[in-house]
């Protein structure tokens, strides 16, 4: 079967987002737990932060009219490719060590792959970015993979 990618499309791969610097404190930690539900006492005291907690800090804060038709803010990122939706295809986490309050983190994200594969109803397109996120040291705290799917 042959690609019906389009190669100015293919050609994104490998292009980044600028670095992201956060602070993160016990007090953005501990309405973290909350919001989620979190029942361990290192959680919910702020000492450190739950599994998911990076993806809520490097959100972008942008006006309601900015926000996607799903309530998220547009992901540069990740091409539009006209005729096609978006949908959620995974996310794999990598923890190198804990977040805890003090730590100043930074990411970069790396469109890493577009690929396609044929769906039952039809050509699905596959893309995946890649987040690095470091300490103030630049030792590596976690790496995440997120999927997005083309339909």
């Amino acid at each position: 079967m042959g690609t019906t990618l389009d190669p100015g499309l293919l050609a994104r791969i490998g292009s980044s987002s600028p670095p992201q610097t956060e602070v993160v404190t016990r007090r953005d930690i501990r309405k973290y737990a909350i919001a989620t539900g979190q029942r361990l006492r290192k959680y919910l005291d702020g000492d450190e932060a739950p599994p998911t907690f990076h993806v809520a800090l490097f959100w972008p804060v942008v006006p309601l009219d900015e926000l996607s038709p799903d309530g998220v803010a547009f992901d540069r990122l990740f091409p539009e490719v006209a005729g096609k939706r978006p949908l959620a295809g995974g996310l794999k986490l990598e923890f190198h060590r804990p977040i805890r309050p003090g730590d100043v983190l930074t990411s970069t994200r790396t469109l890493t792959d577009i690929y396609e594969k044929q769906g039952s109803s039809g050509p699905l397109i596959f893309i995946e970015v890649v987040m690095e996120v470091v300490n103030a040291s630049r030792e590596p705290v976690l790496t995440e993979k997120t999927t997005r799917i083309l339909k």
